[in-house]
């Protein structure tokens, strides 16, 4: 779910193995009742994990003495246009829309962190770590250390029986030491520092905590590129929901905490000390046909959505684009690969036009719904088309996470 400098071989021995083979799923805390493990019980997308995504019998768990200390970089966080470039504005509408779907899930663990972050900053500062890396344990476990996952990972760093023993841990009948504080923490960010001295970022390493190393290697071979953003659409798309998720909520707490309580970020907050402006920005004038039974594909069932506020920079589409667009508001998921196959629109401009969609497809999104940009000459074809697609994305999209 950690030897300073491993042989990247060893990583590829471990792929094969049947533990590297599982597929990843989504499960929530199988949690005892305790007035400690109530944060557990509203942790929506925030979610332990399974036995993928740890490494197999045969990683060492100790490290080489003659080896120098790996040197780390920091844990990127929103506003830093430097680390995240054109990706910059995505990530901070993410973390605003992440705060409001999952502020009570953040609200309780603020309420009950004091306790825990101490032990874990210890942790983190002795091996000289980020201390952001404990924000790790919120989205496995919410922090309630007595979680279990239907797979059999337990305690807050969510590790599997294994490589919690790989990893130095006692783990029996009558002492499982998953679930004591310091204990699991050391063993977790034994875990993260071989994952580290493998990938050398810490979006890579959030990766493969949550898929295993095998998915990211096989990414980083098939795109040449160390970039997670390079490597994203190769990700399981869980492991891409989980890594958003991460610097999500490494920003909140480290950055943005003050307005938990609030259940949002202001408008006007600046998440860098870049000079942006606020302006009103409209969305296409375009009909929003709500897709819903018995309701007529009309221009006399469209609404237009009032004026919205945003921080940005440059309106995200020109004067041609918005003269050729179509929304329609679905409340289930379609693939771009499906729209393209059966309706024949471009995927990539589907991406550009849509650039926060995966939050929706990933179950992050502010909104049950999604306002989706299509092409406008291609609406009635959608419409038409409309339940084929979205029974082929459903079944399309299972088989490709």
């Amino acid at each position: 779910m950690q030897c300073k400098v491993l042989l990247a071989s060893i990583f590829i021995t471990v792929s094969a193995l049947p533990a590297m083979a599982q597929q990843k799923t989504s499960v929530k805390p199988v949690v005892k009742t305790s007035k400690a493990d109530s944060t557990s019980k509203s942790t929506t997308g925030i979610k332990p994990k399974t036995g993928a995504g740890l490494l197999a019998s045969n990683t060492p768990a100790a490290k080489p003495n003659n080896q120098e200390k790996l040197t780390y970089n920091h844990v990127p966080l929103a506003g830093e246009k430097s680390y995240f470039g054109e990706k910059d504005e995505y990530v901070n509408d993410f973390v605003r829309k992440y705060m409001e779907v999952h502020n009570r899930t953040l609200s309780s663990v603020q309420s009950n962190s004091a306790t825990p972050f101490s032990v874990m900053d210890n942790v983190l500062e002795q091996k000289k770590m980020p201390k952001e890396l404990k924000y790790l344990a919120v989205i496995e476990s919410a922090l309630n250390h007595k979680a279990v996952s239907h797979a059999g990972a337990v305690g807050p760093w969510q590790m599997m029986e294994t490589t919690a023993r790989m990893m130095g841990l006692t783990v029996n009948r009558k002492n499982d030491e998953r679930t004591d504080w310091n204990k699991s923490t050391a063993a977790a960010t034994k875990y993260l520092d071989l994952l580290y001295s493998q990938l050398n970022d810490w979006l890579l390493v959030v990766a493969a905590y949550n898929s295993g190393p095998t998915p990211v290697l096989k990414a980083i071979e098939k795109t040449g590129s160390h970039n997670f953003w390079d490597i994203k659409e190769y990700l399981p798309r869980e492991t891409q929901g989980h890594v958003l998720a991460f610097i999500a909520t490494a920003s909140i707490f480290e950055n943005l905490s003050k307005f938990i309580s609030l259940g949002s970020i202001p408008v006007d907050f600046k998440f860098s000390k870049e000079k942006e402006e606020e302006i009103t920005m409209k969305e296409p004038s375009a009909p929003v046909l709500a897709l819903k039974p018995g309701t007529p594909a009309t221009a006399t069932s469209a609404t237009t959505p009032a004026p919205v506020v945003a921080i940005v920079k440059k309106p995200s589409f020109t004067e041609e684009e918005l003269k050729n667009m179509s929304i329609v508001r679905i409340d289930q998921p379609v693939s771009f690969e499906v729209l393209a196959v059966d309706l024949g629109i471009d995927k990539k401009l589907m991406a550009r036009w849509n650039p926060d969609y995966d939050q929706f497809l990933n179950h992050t999104y502010a909104t049950p719904y999604y306002k989706l940009r299509i092409p406008k000459d291609k609406t009635d074809l959608f419409l038409q088309k409309k339940d084929f697609v979205t029974k082929k994305s459903i079944t399309f999209l299972k088989e490709n996470k």
